[in-house]
């Protein structure tokens, strides 16, 4: 017996299909601000399979394209000549996922005997989201975002860097300023305007907010010893938002996707590098740059 649940994340509704005995609440509490019962008629933008290992499809042939160690554990992704192959490996439990050349449709093996089942679900669905999404007008970027005055702010930059820590110096110095998504917003153009969308990731910080603001500024952020400002534009601010962008770089029609993205982003958007220290003076900096024009 399988379970099917909806949710809409930044206007996009998909599908999550799971055995029946599975405790979706305990599984994605994250998701639960972006559930809804039906999406009717609507056409999801993918749709999530859990299956049995013998029911997952893969080629005996596949080429490893990429192998990392991020927050969802140690992730090896190979392309097929039909799609794409995922494992996700985390505290030596194997998770599997199968997806379709334009992630329409995803089908995964979980181990659910692993006690963090729930966490490699998640992910599997963030990769599937972060890709199908890319194909309208929308990315899903590594950043820390606010909103204030109605619009959203973003910080962006390595592990590290300090992305956090500077939205917290944004809520407590800059009055009204609120946290929007603390890992993976996303950023949708609609009709040529950028939004910044909550979502249901947003790392070690418990912020699953679904609501949305138009995007007021984003800002690369470096460790430095004074606090400085630079505005980017054109190319410049096309290089300083491509790092943070979830894409498969070796995708032509997803990498093609992203760059029409970004280079809306770039020309509709104020973008700068700050180079900062975690301290008051680099968040009212911040603010004040990128309020200048509004």
């Amino acid at each position: 017996m399988t379970a099917t649940y909806y949710f809409r994340v930044a206007g996009f509704p998909f599908s999550v299909s799971l055995p029946g005995a599975c405790d979706i609440e305990e599984l994605l509490p994250s998701f639960f601000p972006f559930y809804e019962t039906s999406i009717g008629a609507e056409e999801p933008l993918f749709r999530f399979f859990a299956v049995p290992l013998s029911q997952l499809p893969c080629s005996e042939t596949k080429e490893l394209i990429d192998e990392t160690d991020n927050d969802m554990g140690h992730l090896v992704l190979y392309a097929l000549s039909d799609g794409y192959y995922i494992e996700i490996i985390n505290n030596g439990h194997l998770h599997r996922m199968f997806a379709k050349s334009d992630f329409s449709s995803v089908e995964a093996h979980i181990q659910w005997d692993d006690v963090n089942a729930g966490n490699a679900l998640s992910s599997l669905i963030r990769v599937a989201y972060a890709q199908a999404i890319l194909r309208h007008d929308a990315v899903s970027i590594h950043a820390s975002a606010v909103f204030c005055n109605g619009q959203a702010y973003l910080f962006l930059g390595k592990s590290g860097t300090g992305k956090s820590t500077h939205s917290a110096l944004w809520i407590e110095n800059i009055p009204g300023t609120e946290l929007l998504n603390d890992d993976n917003p996303t950023i949708r153009i609609l009709n040529g305007k950028a939004y910044a969308y909550g979502s249901p990731w947003s790392g070690k910080t418990a912020c699953y907010k679904n609501v949305s603001f138009p995007v007021g500024g984003m800002v690369r952020l470096n460790q430095a010893p004074e606090n400085s400002f630079q505005l980017q534009e054109g190319a410049d601010a096309f290089v300083a938002l491509y790092p943070g962008c979830s894409f498969i770089a070796r995708d032509e029609h997803l990498r093609n996707s992203l760059y029409d993205t970004l280079t809306v982003l770039a020309g509709s958007v104020t973008v700068g590098t700050l180079d900062c220290l975690p301290d008051k003076d680099a968040a009212l900096m911040c603010n004040r740059e990128l309020t200048r024009k509004q």
